[in-house]
């Protein structure tokens, strides 16, 4: 249960921090928690850099399973691992209001750039 605790502060942070720190202060916050967390020998965040770096995080108390749950979701190429890019990934889908947030901009870009071709 602290798992989805911890989730659910996760989710209402996120967006706080976007709104805050705007998109490219956002993915350096993202890429600076990356490296907080990754295997520096091997550069990916690997379940055993995760258990060793979760305090970082406030995330000391999730169990292994979740550990294990969250970088199986993560891990986009089957490695066992998240690299960076899959990791900014994850930590977007988790937080479904800056999901929502990303589709709007990504709506507003493709109409600007309709009209700017004159369609």
């Amino acid at each position: 249960m602290a798992g989805v605790e911890k989730r659910a502060d996760f989710e209402d942070l996120l967006p706080v921090m976007a709104n805050k720190l705007g998109g490219e202060g956002l993915i350096n916050e993202l890429c600076n928690g990356f490296q907080l967390l990754m295997d520096k020998d091997r550069g990916v965040i690997t379940m055993e850099s995760l258990r060793r770096n979760s305090s970082f995080l406030g995330l000391q108390d999730l169990s292994d399973d979740e550990l294990a749950s969250m970088v199986k979701e993560g891990d986009l190429d089957g490695d066992g691992a998240l690299n960076q890019m899959e990791f900014c990934v994850l930590m977007f889908r988790l937080s479904p209001e800056l999901m929502q947030e990303s589709r709007f901009w990504l709506e507003e870009a493709f109409e600007e750039e309709l009209k700017s071709d004159g369609l």
